[in-house]
């Protein structure tokens, strides 16, 4: 769902160019690469250059978005060997499934929550049964004029 916010957009697209790459599953991959190498939308270019990594056993090649390269090893392995590499960030993106898997892993250092002024009444559950609670702390939240908030948490332990 879009929301029309200039500002929120702006600061959207100036934190996409911080991601040293972003890291997603085969479907999330699938669905992006289908939209974004043709797009005229604000973060497109955005989108377009930052490396991408995409986590699958059996996609053979990652021909149709520019910059992308595919993990087929262990995924705990693999996250570890990109942290560290030298650079920026990697960010997540996408479907709760490959999501989940990164929770479950405990590899996640931050989570980036955006909350949108609309209710819609289903989804997918953001965090899967883990077993135990994971405590987070707030450590930054912004608004926007729209009522769009950005949440930043990271886990309490780490």
């Amino acid at each position: 769902m879009g929301i029309d916010d200039t500002e929120q957009e702006e600061y959207f697209v100036s934190r996409l160019w911080e991601a040293g790459a972003f890291v997603m599953g085969r479907n999330t991959y699938e669905a992006m690469a289908g939209y974004w190498p043709t797009s005229d939308h604000p973060s497109a270019e955005a989108m377009n250059e930052i490396p991408k990594v995409v986590f699958s056993r059996t996609l053979k090649t990652a021909d149709d978005w520019p910059e992308t390269r595919i993990a087929d090893g262990d995924t705990a392995e693999e996250i570890a060997k990109l942290k560290a590499e030298p650079g920026k960030d990697l960010v997540a993106a996408g479907g709760t499934e490959f999501l989940h898997s990164l929770i479950k892993l405990g590899v996640v250092d931050e989570y980036r929550l955006w909350v949108l002024p609309a209710v819609t009444g289903k989804g997918a559950a953001l965090f899967p049964e883990l077993g135990e609670a994971v405590k987070l702390c707030l450590v930054k939240s912004t608004a926007f004029p729209s009522g769009v908030l950005e949440l930043c948490y990271v886990p309490a332990d780490k």
